[in-house]
């Protein structure tokens, strides 16, 4: 089990850098599964500027990163408590400056992993959601109903999320529209089909919109 830690191109020891974690969708033709099929977290940054995290689903019965799915919860929302606080601790990621992020099973991870419970739903300044929304379509799995979602969504309160999702996202519009009424949303549809996250790594207006939510949020008082 393990993830990866991309330091960037201007780190510097004993600075301070905001943090992205991210989580990989499900293994599928547009994406392998795994922290190496990542992009999210490059294509906001450029390599420059933020630590990016590539977080494990943790498969804790074979003693590997799972592909599909969640593998053990508990042992993965262990896993990103401590690897978020050790990367701070040892790499100069600001605490307060902590998002989490995901394609497909990671964005709905962004809440389903990362408002688990408070303490590390704690750990977020803000959401980075794409393609996929917890709650929005019920999957089969434990807790993927609207209420056990809509619980953990109370977590959320009024950090900011951004929400995005090829071609259309009005369904997870409508769905938060009713659950979350006062939450700090922002949606962008993707003007394109594909259900990738390689779209962050293209000169598109869709990513400068992302890219200056991301700066926009930063540079608010927390």
């Amino acid at each position: 089990m393990y993830h990866l830690l991309y330091l960037p191109t201007d780190w510097v020891q004993g600075q301070r850098y905001p943090v992205i974690v991210e989580y990989a969708g499900n293994k599928w033709r547009t994406s392998p599964g795994t922290v190496e099929g990542s992009n999210l977290g490059y294509g906001i940054s450029g390599g420059k500027g933020v630590i990016w995290i590539c977080m494990p689903f943790v498969d804790k019965d074979h003693q590997r990163n799972a592909t599909t799915w969640w593998g053990d919860v508990a042992a993965t929302v262990d896993y990103c408590k401590e690897t978020v606080n050790r990367i701070c601790a040892d790499y100069g990621g600001d605490s307060s400056k902590v998002f989490i992020a995901g394609f497909s099973r990671g964005s709905i991870a962004c809440n389903y992993i990362g408002l688990h419970d408070d303490e590390i739903a704690s750990l977020w300044r803000g959401f980075i959601c794409h393609s996929h929304y917890d709650g929005v379509k019920e999957w089969g799995y434990t807790g993927s109903d609207r209420n056990s979602a809509a619980s953990r969504l109370r977590r959320l309160g009024n950090r900011p999320q951004f929400i995005s999702h090829e071609k259309r996202v009005d369904e997870t519009e409508q769905y938060l529209s009713s659950t979350a009424p006062a939450g700090n949303f922002t949606f962008q549809a993707l003007s394109f089909s594909n259900h990738t996250d390689s779209w962050v790594l293209r000169d598109i207006p869709e990513r400068t919109a992302l890219r200056d939510w991301f700066d926009q949020v930063l540079s608010e008082t927390k």
